[in-house]
């Protein structure tokens, strides 16, 4: 089978290989809020670029290719990046083009079909099964969203053409930076067995050890093990997974507009903290920057989950789910500092804290009526007027009097 990479600018040549059969298609852009911050500073293309904040305790959130073969990746701290890749430049986010950007390459693909699942900002899968008629194949169709993308905004994306899901990610993975690359129907095991087993979905450090233990290292070397010995060795529902996973088989459609599955929010302190004051501040803090994004979405939740991680980098997480959903922060704040208590860290030094809801749903219809004689707490009209305010003044113009007097210096969420 071809891998030929495709590059420049215009819809796509074909690769020769055969896009029967293979509607779905991963759109993933390259480095993207790298590539975002480049628009303005070209003079640094070409050139070990990373993206995060440079002060502090903050973590890699993109970096250029040139960077990546440094081996800067995402998520990585910065002062570890820094050691490897002295030479980089360093850019502060800017969050606000990210999204500009991120709301225009959707509409892009909206353009294409309605089938659109965005996994993140700068990703998504498309179903384009229904643009054949009106635009070509999908290898057409691929290389059309990349020239509209690169015409409009100046960046590249990588497009992995399959009939899968699972497939197809793993061909933009394959074809990155500024490729397309379509895995043919008659030939998805041809090109996921020599692929190392770490390259399939729910395989993550621990996982691959364990298979690692087996003799397992490829792909191809797991599809040869009987499923139920995977089922033994990693749980039923891991086991068949990996199964199927490992012989192409993956049934999920593309499901346009994907509701939240949680809305959270967590802050790396700028030095380890074992102060229970100074974390549950920081909790309220994640609380109302939580609780307001919800009632931004619409959304209340019924799980408060809390992240707790120690200077050692060792995670812990607890959730506790209520009675009734919500969106007030004073409910998020009380239930997540339960559950710091409970975790039993109070004098143990966080480098991170985390609040997030999960279990969402609609806040229309949801929120609660009060019962006889039951007295109103106020608490959820006095956060909308909060909103109110914010909106018109600013994020600083309203805070809780505990924030106003125990702001930390130099942190961001």
């Amino acid at each position: 089978m071809s891998r030929k990479q495709i590059t420049g600018i215009g819809p796509a040549p074909t690769t020769g290989a055969d896009d029967t059969g293979c509607p779905i298609l991963h759109v993933d852009m390259d480095a993207f809020f790298a590539s975002v911050e480049l628009l303005e500073r070209p003079e640094l293309r070409g050139r070990p670029v990373i993206v995060g904040s440079p002060a502090g305790r903050g973590v890699v959130l993109s970096a250029t290719y040139e960077a990546r073969a440094f081996g800067v990746h995402s998520a990585m701290p910065m002062s570890r990046a820094r050691r490897v890749c002295p030479q980089a430049t360093i850019i502060p986010p800017s969050h606000g083009k990210y999204s500009e950007v991120s709301k225009g390459v959707m509409e892009i693909f909206h353009s294409i079909t309605p089938l659109v699942e965005p996994i993140a900002s700068d990703e998504a899968f498309l179903d384009v099964g229904g643009a054949r008629m009106r635009l070509g194949p999908p290898a057409e169709i691929a290389g059309l969203i990349r020239h509209q993308v690169l015409e409009r905004f100046g960046i590249t994306c990588s497009v992995g053409v399959a009939a899968s899901k699972f497939v197809a990610k793993l061909a933009s993975k394959q074809c990155k930076p500024d490729g397309l690359l379509v895995v043919p129907a008659d030939q998805v095991v041809a090109f996921l067995h020599p692929l190392p087993v770490s390259a399939l979905w729910g395989v993550g450090e621990r996982t691959e050890q364990a298979l690692v233990r087996l003799g397992i290292r490829t792909v191809g070397d797991l599809a040869r093990v009987p499923v139920n010995t995977l089922q033994r060795e990693l749980g039923p529902a891991a086991g068949g997974h990996l199964a199927a996973l490992a012989w192409g088989r993956d049934e999920r459609p593309v499901t346009a507009h994907t509701p939240d599955k949680s809305i959270g929010n967590e802050e790396t302190f700028a030095a380890d903290v074992d102060d229970p004051e100074v974390i549950k501040r920081e909790l309220l803090r994640l609380s109302e920057k939580v609780a307001a994004r919800m009632r931004k979405s619409g959304h209340v939740g019924r799980t408060v989950s809390v992240k707790l991680r120690r200077a050692d980098f060792s995670t812990i997480s607890r959730a506790r789910t209520l009675r009734e959903a919500t969106d007030v922060a004073q409910v998020i704040y009380a239930t997540a500092c339960e559950l710091f208590d409970a975790a039993g860290l109070e004098r143990v030094r966080l480098r991170l804290v985390g609040v997030r809801m999960e279990n969402l749903g609609p806040a229309e219809g949801a929120v609660r009526q009060l019962g006889l004689g039951e007295r109103e707490t106020g608490w959820r009209e006095a956060e909308q007027a909060m909103d109110k305010a914010i909106r018109r003044f600013g994020p600083d113009a309203v805070l809780p009097a505990s924030l106003v007097r125990g702001r930390l210096d130099g942190m961001e969420a």
